[in-house]
C-alpha cells in the first residue's frame, strides 16, 4: 500500500489532495512545528512537499523565500531520503520560467528558465537542489502549475470574484492574452498518476487549453448569475500598468502560457474537468461560502 506524507499541512493543494486523491493512507505535517531532522519519514513511499512561502502583499527578502521554498525543501528531501522514502514530489510554479516581454513565446518541460521574482528564483533554486540528490532509489518528480483554482480558494482568485460579485463595471473586455489555470481535480489526477507510474523528471500540470481575462471574467460572471458591462482599457494604460505595477497588471493582462503535450503522453492522462466547470464549482462554492 502507498503511504503518502504530506509535508506543509492545512494547505489548499492538501486538503484537495486528501479529498481527491485515489490514495487514503494520507498524513500532514507542520514544518512549522517539525525540523525535518525530527520527522519520522520511515514507512512512508512518498512524501508529497507543499510548504512554501507564496506571493505576499508585504515585501519578503529573497533570503527569506530562499530560506523556505529552497534549502528547507532540500532538507526534508535530504532526511527524507536517509529514511528510505522512495520518491519526493515537489511543487514548483510557472513562475521559474519568468516575467518578461517574451512571454508570448510557448513554454514547455524542456524550456530555459530565467525566473525574474525572489519566489520564481526559490522554487527553480529549489528544483536544481532536488536533481541532485535524485538517484535510482529516490525519484525527484517536480511539478510545475500556473494558479491553482478551486472550492475555497483564496488569494488573487478569489479577488477577482468578489470583485466581479461586487462591481457592475470592470476593464476586461476584448482582451486577447493567454495564461494557463489548473482546477483542483485535475491537478490531484496528475499528481496521482505521478505516484502510480513513479514518473521522474519534470512535469507541467494545468486544464486543457488556455483563458484571457475576459473569458475568465465572462465565466465568473455566468457562474455569479450576474450581468455586468465589461469595458476595454486602452493599450497605453495596460503597459504603463505593467511597468508601475507587474504584480497586479502583469497577471491580469499579460500572457504566460505553456505545453504539457510531453507530460500528458509521459503519464497517460488528460484533465478530466475544463475550466468552465472548474470555474462553476468554484464559484459556487464561494456563493454558499461568502457570507460565512
Amino acid at each position: 500500500m502507498t503511504k503518502i506524507l504530506i509535508t506543509g499541512n492545512n494547505s489548499f493543494v492538501g486538503k484537495n489532495f486528501i479529498a481527491y486523491s485515489k490514495y487514503k493512507d494520507i498524513a500532514e505535517i507542520s514544518l512549522i512545528q517539525n525540523k525535518p531532522e525530527d520527522i519520522d519519514f520511515k514507512g512512508y513511499n512518498v512524501v508529497l512537499h507543499l510548504a512554501a512561502i507564496v506571493h505576499h502583499s508585504r515585501e519578503i527578502p529573497e533570503e527569506e523565500y530562499m530560506a523556505v521554498n529552497k534549502d528547507l525543501c532540500i532538507s526534508v528531501a535530504e532526511n527524507a531520503k536517509k529514511a528510505g522514502v522512495n520518491q519526493f514530489i515537489f511543487m514548483s510554479s510557472l513562475k521559474v520560467y519568468g516575467d518578461g516581454p517574451d512571454n508570448s513565446i510557448l513554454r514547455t518541460e524542456n524550456s530555459e528558465c530565467f525566473p525574474s521574482d525572489s519566489y520564481g528564483r526559490s522554487k527553480y533554486a529549489a528544483e536544481k537542489g532536488l536533481k541532485k540528490l535524485e538517484d535510482n532509489n529516490f525519484i525527484v518528480s517536480i511539478i510545475r502549475t500556473p494558479l491553482v483554482y478551486g472550492v475555497g480558494v483564496k488569494a488573487n482568485m478569489f479577488s477577482l470574484i468578489k470583485l466581479i460579485d461586487r462591481i457592475p463595471i470592470l476593464p476586461f473586455a476584448r482582451m486577447n492574452n493567454k495564461r494557463n489555470f489548473t482546477y483542483t481535480e485535475n491537478l490531484i489526477g496528475f499528481i496521482d498518476r505521478i505516484i502510480e507510474k513513479k514518473a521522474a523528471g519534470i512535469f507541467i500540470a494545468k486544464d486543457d487549453g488556455s483563458l484571457s481575462i475576459t473569458e475568465l471574467a465572462m465565466y465568473i460572471t455566468k457562474s455569479l448569475n450576474k450581468k455586468r458591462f465589461f469595458f476595454k482599457l486602452p493599450s497605453i494604460i495596460i503597459k504603463i500598468g505593467i511597468i508601475i505595477r507587474p504584480d497586479k497588471f502583469q497577471r491580469l493582462f499579460g500572457s504566460l502560457e505553456v505545453s504539457n503535450e510531453k507530460t500528458k503522453e509521459v503519464l497517460d492522462f488528460h484533465p478530466v474537468v475544463t475550466s468552465e466547470e472548474g470555474i462553476k464549482k468554484m464559484v459556487n462554492g464561494y456563493i454558499i461560502h461568502k457570507n460565512d
